[in-house]
């Protein structure tokens, strides 16, 4: 055979071997990965979850809580963005309300304090 087809057979041989070790023998585990590592899709799903909970609870402290898990940006910024992204995403507008709403809420919510009376 010739050298261009030995080359080809090789490089075959070669990426079949790396996909068979990469996904059978030794695949990657994530383990303990927080919500901060998802993509922004994911986390605009998130969000959305996050909304539709306070929406049932009527509890933004546990809102806040929960969009906490999702960096050090702060919640309404975070809402903020999920919104724009939902609007690309094509997300139903009762979705896209649902955070419209929590990031009213949010923009009028004052912590408080803990250990204050």
């Amino acid at each position: 055979m010739s050298r261009r087809v030995w080359f080809f057979v090789v490089i075959l041989v070669g990426i079949g071997l790396g996909l068979a070790y990469g996904w059978i023998i030794n695949p990657v585990k994530y383990v303990d990965t927080s919500p901060d590592t998802l993509r922004a899709d994911y986390k605009t799903d998130y969000v959305l979850m996050v909304a539709e909970a306070y929406h049932k609870d009527n509890d933004v402290s546990l809102a806040v809580r929960r969009l906490a898990f999702l960096g050090n940006t702060s919640p309404l910024e975070l809402v903020q963005q999920s919104i724009v992204l939902a609007g690309q995403a094509g997300y139903s507008s009762q979705d896209v309300g649902s955070m419209v709403a929590l990031a009213q809420v949010l923009e009028t919510w004052i912590p408080v304090a803990q250990g204050t009376p």
